[in-house]
């Protein structure tokens, strides 16, 4: 793909069950962004925003929120995975080792499944799995998501 196409990110015609994306930015979560996005939700659980509550536990320290976990490995996907689509669902989330304020989180995606949409004929079905993992390799995210992406002639224009 050229750098053109690679900025305006992938339609339809350009995914093909097998392929690989390694998502070139990574992401360190600090303490301010865990704080934050677990307050924005509501979340009340002290894992998160209590440093002393947290150091009592077997962590020893605040366990970032799982759902910004996976917010930012959705979002470091969308270049190449959801530029040109909307999101139909997430399934089989999967967080198999804690991520820690400070951890730096990259991400992968394997394409599982790609099909002509049934509802849609000027879009199609991506299946992908994503892989969020930390600086040093750890898993600390599994999923598998479908997203509608667009065909390349029938995409919005863009301003």
């Amino acid at each position: 793909m050229s750098d053109t196409a690679g900025r305006s990110g992938r339609f339809f015609e350009d995914f093909r069950a097998g392929d690989i994306y390694e998502h070139g930015m990574g992401r360190t979560v600090t303490t301010t962004d865990n704080v934050w996005f677990t307050l924005l939700t509501m979340n009340q659980n002290p894992i998160h925003l209590d440093h002393e509550y947290a150091r009592h536990t077997e962590f020893g320290r605040p366990l970032v929120n799982s759902t910004l976990t996976l917010a930012i490995v959705t979002g470091l996907s969308v270049k190449d995975l959801s530029q040109n689509a909307v999101n139909l669902g997430w399934e089989r989330v999967r967080l198999p080792a804690p991520l820690f304020e400070g951890d730096t989180l990259y991400a992968r995606t394997e394409i599982l499944d790609v099909r002509e949409s049934r509802s849609r004929p000027h879009m199609g079905v991506v299946r992908a799995r994503s892989v969020g993992y930390q600086q040093d390799g750890r898993v600390v995210l599994e999923c598998e998501r479908a997203v509608l992406v667009f065909k390349r002639e029938h995409a919005p224009a863009r301003g």
